[in-house]
C-alpha cells in the first residue's frame, strides 16, 4: 500500500452532462448549497443539443469543458479527471443532488480509511421518494453483475452505519483519487454506459485498493438517462437490454481468468438463459442478440485490453444476492423465476468457490 498518498484537501467537482437541461439547474444549485470543501466545478458536456450550456452560463463559478461528440459518460469522466486541478475529485452525474454536508463526510471517511482508500461513494436516495435507498454500492456477483446493497430499501431499515467497505461502487456520485484512477486508465469507454463502474471497481480492488460507501452522506437521485434508465412501468428499454447483453460479456472477457470462467460456467450459462427469457418478455430479443453480436465484433479489442488488466477477480467475487429492479419482476411468475435463478446461482457458487479457492 502506498503510504505516501495524501489525504483529501480541496475537492474538484466534475459534473457529466448530455442533454441534461431538465436536471442541470437543480444539480448546480445543490452544489452551491453543499457547504465548504468545493474548490472548483467543471461541467463536462457531451455535445448537448438542448439548453444545457445556456443553463451552465448562469453559474459563473462553473468551468465548461466541451467534448465534440457524445461517447457516453466514461470519456467525459476521464476528461474531467484530467482537467481537474485537485487530486481528489467528486464525479457527479447531472441528475444527482449532493446534499448539504455530504462532501465533508466523504472526505472524512477517506481520511480515516487510510491510504488504501481510492474511492468513496455516498448513499443515493430517490429524489421523488427520499425515504428509500436507490444505490448504496454492492458486491461483485460472479455472474458479472453488482449485488446491490439496500436496493429500494426504506432508509430507516437500510443496513450499515458510518463508512462501509464495498466490493463495487455505483457511478452516480463518487469521490475518487484522480491520480490512481488515471494510473489504471480511468473508466473504460468500450462500455458507453452500464457495467463501467463494476469494471472500474474490479480493477481498483485487484490492486489492493479499497472502496467505501459512506452511509450518512446522501445524494438525491433524479430521473436517470432517458431511454436507458429504468425505474418502473411495463416498458423496459430495449436500449438497456442491448447494453446489458453486450457489456456484461465485455466485463467477463476482460476481467475474469479462464479458470474463473470455467469454474463459473454453469452459473453463467444459467444467467444467460434467464437473460434471454427476460429479453423475450420485454419484447426485445433482437436487442439482446444485437448486443451479443456487437460484443463478438469487439472481441479482439477486448482481449487486447485483457492483457493490461489484473485478472485476479476470482477472489473478489460473491455468489449473491441477485438484485433486480422490483417493478421489472412484478407478478408471481416473474418473481418466482427470479427467486429460482438466485437459488440456482447460489448453489453453483457453493461449488465454484471451492474450486477457485484451491487455485
Amino acid at each position: 500500500m502506498n503510504s505516501s498518498v495524501p489525504p483529501p484537501g480541496p475537492v474538484s467537482v466534475v459534473v457529466v452532462n448530455f442533454d441534461g437541461a431538465g436536471y442541470l439547474g437543480r444539480c448546480l444549485d445543490a452544489l452551491r448549497a453543499a457547504g465548504p470543501g468545493i474548490d472548483e466545478i467543471l461541467l463536462v458536456d457531451n455535445a448537448s443539443s438542448d439548453t444545457s450550456l445556456e443553463i451552465a452560463a448562469r453559474y459563473p463559478e462553473v468551468r465548461v469543458v466541451r467534448l465534440p461528440r457524445n461517447e457516453g459518460p466514461c470519456p467525459a469522466r476521464n476528461a474531467g479527471l484530467r482537467e481537474a486541478r485537485n487530486r481528489w475529485v467528486l464525479l457527479l452525474d447531472n441528475d444527482a443532488l449532493l446534499q448539504p454536508g455530504a462532501l465533508g463526510k466523504l472526505v472524512e471517511a477517506v481520511r480515516e480509511g487510510g491510504p488504501e482508500v481510492v474511492l468513496a461513494e455516498p448513499r443515493s436516495v430517490f429524489d421523488g421518494d427520499p425515504g428509500r435507498v436507490h444505490y448504496d454500492g454492492g458486491a461483485a456477483h460472479y455472474a458479472g453483475l453488482i449485488a446491490l446493497r439496500n436496493f429500494y430499501t426504506p432508509l430507516a431499515e437500510a443496513q450499515g452505519t458510518g463508512a462501509v467497505e464495498i466490493g463495487s461502487a455505483v457511478a452516480v456520485a463518487l469521490l475518487v483519487d484522480r491520480e490512481r484512477l488515471l494510473e489504471i486508465g480511468g473508466f473504460d469507454a468500450r462500455y458507453f454506459i452500464l457495467f463501467e463502474d463494476l469494471d472500474l471497481s474490479l480493477r481498483l480492488r485487484a490492486r489492493g485498493w479499497k472502496l467505501l460507501a459512506v452511509e450518512d452522506a446522501l445524494v438525491r437521485h433524479m430521473g436517470g438517462t432517458s431511454g436507458i434508465s429504468y425505474r418502473e412501468g411495463p416498458s423496459y428499454p430495449p436500449r438497456r437490454v442491448y447494453l446489458h447483453a453486450r457489456n456484461r460479456w465485455i466485463l467477463l472477457a476482460k476481467n475474469y481468468r479462464v479458470s474463473t470462467l470455467v469454474a463459473c460456467a454453469p452459473g453463467l450459462a444459467l444467467y444467460e438463459l434467464a437473460g434471454f427469457g427476460f429479453a423475450l418478455l420485454a419484447g426485445a430479443p433482437l436487442a439482446w442478440l444485437r448486443g451479443k453480436l456487437d460484443f463478438l465484433g469487439m472481441l479482439g479489442d477486448v482481449l487486447r485490453a485483457r492483457r493490461e488488466c489484473p485478472r485476479g477477480a476470482g477472489g473478489l467475487l460473491v455468489g449473491g444476492p441477485l438484485t433486480t429492479t422490483p417493478d421489472a419482476m412484478a407478478g408471481f411468475a416473474r418473481h418466482a423465476a427470479q427467486r429460482a435463478l438466485d437459488l440456482g446461482l447460489r448453489a453453483w457458487w457453493a461449488l465454484a468457490r471451492l474450486v477457485l479457492a484451491g487455485q
